[in-house]
């Protein structure tokens, strides 16, 4: 898990102590106002982390199959409290820092080791991932509460309408138009039905959401944005994935190198410019750091793209041969890796590459 706070241990009598300890004083209620909701975001009862215990093994097994609604809207109210209280002006150093633009790349982050959990069947494991994962929503909505943006109530009530509004066979037609369907979908019947209803649902609220942008975009303050053959390649999918889908729609208007052989150049191309702005070692340079690597990285996936080779797979592979090397230079080093010398580590891993090689081969001979 990134995140650095509530590291807790126990400090005497005083509870609960971590990095951001909550102090014992208390702390007047502020509210915040939520369209039609008025949110308490923080009450300031705690002087430990006043949580319930944590459930056994066999308690869990007896609840298994049970949503306890109440208990857990009570447990995800005490999370959005404390979430609060560590953006507070004297809540945590480290969370009041946070941004959008910095926290971002560990929302990818945890949703990828949910992914891992559960192709591995690892149910504690995923428990806390899924956690993790709700920590990043909640820290969004709190950041975008405290610019004035929306709260995490509106969230949930956007999510709620949805869900009522994409279901009228569960919810009833009545509930579904209240909730803003505008659909005319028939009785679902089969899980094929319940998918054409849902993604005529869906087209009828990007047809209002279309309309609205329109009328939007009549005011005399809006700029508009010319329509782009690249629009329809979502900016939601992870960054490899979606150069390579760029490359690919600008292949089709002519934009794209004849070959692989023609990226080569541009390789060194990109590769040059990066090293031209690294050198400078000024702070203020990184953003031109990132945007020559961001160059680089595009050149590498459309090379993959003219080979056939998917650039998401091709690293994940290498990341397996790295860990697996790396663990081999482990396990055959006389001393621990950080004594030793760079010519003695680069030697371990030549010999860590020949032996996963050798095995690799035996393998393929069985």
């Amino acid at each position: 898990m990134w995140y650095p706070t509530l590291s807790a241990e126990k400090n005497g009598k005083d509870g609960a102590r971590g990095i951001c300890r909550i102090p014992p004083k208390r702390q007047k209620q502020r509210r915040r106002e939520g369209g039609a909701h008025d949110l308490p975001v923080w009450k300031g009862k705690l002087v430990t982390m006043d949580l319930p215990p944590e459930r056994s093994n066999e308690q869990a097994s007896a609840a298994q199959g049970e949503t306890d609604a109440a208990g857990a809207a009570a447990l995800f109210e005490k999370s959005v409290e404390i979430m609060a209280r560590l953006r507070a002006p004297d809540g945590c150093p480290w969370d009041r820092e946070q941004s959008f633009d910095s926290i971002r790349k560990y929302t990818l982050e945890e949703a990828y080791e949910v992914f891992d959990a559960i192709e591995r069947r690892d149910w504690p494991h995923l428990k806390d991932e899924l956690g993790d994962l709700l920590l990043q929503v909640l820290f969004y909505a709190e950041m975008a509460a405290n610019e004035g943006h929306f709260t995490i109530a509106e969230v949930l009530d956007n999510l709620n309408r949805k869900l009522v509004r994409r279901h009228p066979h569960v919810f009833g037609e009545e509930a579904s138009r209240a909730a803003g369907n505008r659909a005319n979908v028939d009785a679902a019947g089969s899980s094929a039905e319940v998918l054409r209803n849902w993604e005529e649902i869906k087209a009828a609220e990007a047809l209002h959401a279309a309309d609205a942008a329109l009328h939007a975009a009549d005011a005399p303050s809006a700029q508009k944005l010319p329509k782009s053959r690249l629009d329809g390649v979502q900016r939601a999918m992870p960054a490899l994935a979606e150069a390579a889908k760029l490359g690919a729609k600008a292949q089709k208007a002519g934009f794209d190198w004849p070959s692989w052989r023609d990226l080569l150049p541009k390789l060194a191309e990109e590769t040059a410019e990066l090293e031209a702005e690294a050198a400078s070692d000024d702070p203020a340079r990184k953003p031109a750091v990132e945007a020559e690597l961001g160059d680089l990285l595009f050149t590498v996936v459309n090379l993959g793209r003219h080979l056939g080779v998917d650039a998401e797979m091709a690293l994940r592979g290498c990341n397996l041969r790295f860990r697996e090397r790396f663990r081999e230079m482990e396990v055959a080093a006389v001393r621990p890796l950080e004594e030793l010398s760079p010519a003695e580590l680069e030697e371990l891993w030549v010999q860590a590459k020949r032996k996963l090689a050798r095995r690799s081969k035996e393998r393929e001979g069985l």
